[in-house]
């Protein structure tokens, strides 16, 4: 697969924040004609680059490179560093395990902030109606949205925020879990 495709056709992604059309594409590269651009595409979705939804729009799939993974670092004493490119990895494929029913949201509060999330993280949620104890929800609790810890405890069940100057909210109308967290994106 030429590189250069990708890179023009993840270009066009970044800076439209869609993917472009048959006919984008088609100008994009300098080709004449929507079979070529099928062709490329068919080849794009058979790598596992791009896929396409129901009605056939393209959606990006792993449009983005990989980044090398070049082995450990200590976080206790230090210790004489080898870099040695062991792989590579895609950092979706990383956070993301069911793609089809994830999202990102960006945290406002700091409500969870001794579960390591703060104000302006992004939280990985994957969408759920269920929930264990100890789980990190996304809730609606009467009639409110929050994310904190969910407490089920032979049968009663509340909300825990991780900062002890919050209380446990404990539902009087209702309680719906809408997705449980499964990771948090900080960038420093």
């Amino acid at each position: 697969m030429d590189t250069h495709y990708i890179s023009k056709i993840t270009s066009f992604y970044h800076a439209h924040k869609r993917m472009p059309t048959y006919s984008e594409i088609a100008a994009l590269l300098g080709f004449r004609s929507k079979n070529a651009v099928y062709k490329l595409v068919q080849k794009l979705v058979d790598e596992g680059i791009v896929d396409k939804d129901k009605s056939g729009r393209l959606l990006p799939r792993r449009l983005e490179s990989e980044l090398p993974l070049l082995g450990l670092v200590k976080a206790g004493f230090p210790s004489p560093a080898e870099e040695e490119l062991r792989d590579s990895m895609n950092l979706e494929d990383f956070l993301i395990e069911k793609k089809e029913s994830s999202y990102l949201l960006e945290v406002d509060g700091d409500s969870m902030i001794d579960a390591h999330i703060a104000k302006g993280d992004l939280v990985i949620a994957e969408r759920s109606e269920k929930a264990s104890d100890g789980d990190i929800v996304i809730a609606e609790v009467d009639g409110e949205w929050t994310m904190k810890y969910f407490r089920d405890r032979g049968g009663k069940v509340w909300l825990e925020p991780a900062n002890k100057q919050y209380k446990p909210i404990y539902p009087t109308e209702g309680l719906r879990i809408a997705a449980i967290v499964k990771g948090v994106i900080r960038k420093y």
